[in-house]
């Protein structure tokens, strides 16, 4: 997975250009647009996993627990949302003005868009070992590293020009949220071992890694020109 990933991700031009600060203001203001897309559904994603999990404690609770991180363990202005949204004000000023809901932000890209559709397709006919490799081999295997190599290159100091962004969102997941998500999928997972199951789920993984790679390349795509 690690090294799928490596080649995947890693190795596409939008992450190469955002390290090597060669975005421009409108196309980073596009990223963020649309990643904000993707923050706000994302929840929609894992309760879609947890429909498919078996109805017991060990099973569902890892995304539950994912879930709840994601409104900030109910932790008064730490919900992602709102983390998220402080670094969208530091690249488009605008965002204060507008409303915060998604039908009032810019369109959705096909990008975002196809990911999300393949994402929650695939958790309607999903069992649970193959909903639990989908979120933990799929995405938090490498989420934290992906998530740290973008508030890296938003470092750059290119992207500073208009004053400093606030990384706050990319280091935390980075740091904290995912390394632990990913050891509570683990915790199932690793009940499994025959190789028919390894199989299956490094098959789910990479699937469900390649539609988020591909989102990330159609923001690249779509981005041109701006």
């Amino acid at each position: 997975m690690e090294q799928f990933v490596e080649k995947t991700f890693l190795d596409q031009p939008f992450f190469r250009s955002l390290l090597a600060g060669e975005w421009s203001r409108p196309f980073l203001q596009y990223f963020a647009w649309q990643y904000a897309h993707y923050s706000a559904n994302f929840p929609r994603v894992l309760g879609a996993a947890i429909a498919a999990m078996e109805p017991i404690d060990d099973w569902w609770i890892p995304l539950a627990d994912n879930l709840w991180d994601e409104a900030g363990r109910g932790e008064p202005g730490r919900s992602h949302a709102l983390i998220f949204r402080s670094f969208l004000v530091t690249v488009d000023p605008s965002a204060r003005n507008l409303h915060p809901t998604p039908g009032r932000w810019p369109a959705m890209g096909e990008g975002v868009r196809g990911a999300l559709h393949a994402f929650l397709e695939f958790f309607r006919n999903a069992t649970p070992l193959e909903a639990m490799a989908a979120v933990g081999l799929g995405s938090e295997l490498f989420a934290g590293r992906i998530m740290g190599v973008i508030g890296r290159g938003l470092r750059h100091p290119h992207y500073q020009t208009h004053g400093p962004l606030d990384t706050r969102f990319w280091d935390l997941h980075a740091m904290v949220d995912e390394p632990r998500h990913y050891q509570l999928c683990r915790n199932v997972l690793g009940q499994f071992a025959s190789p028919q199951d390894l199989a299956r789920m490094v098959e789910v993984g990479q699937a469900i890694a390649w539609s988020e790679a591909q989102m990330y390349q159609g923001i690249y795509l779509e981005g041109q020109g701006r």
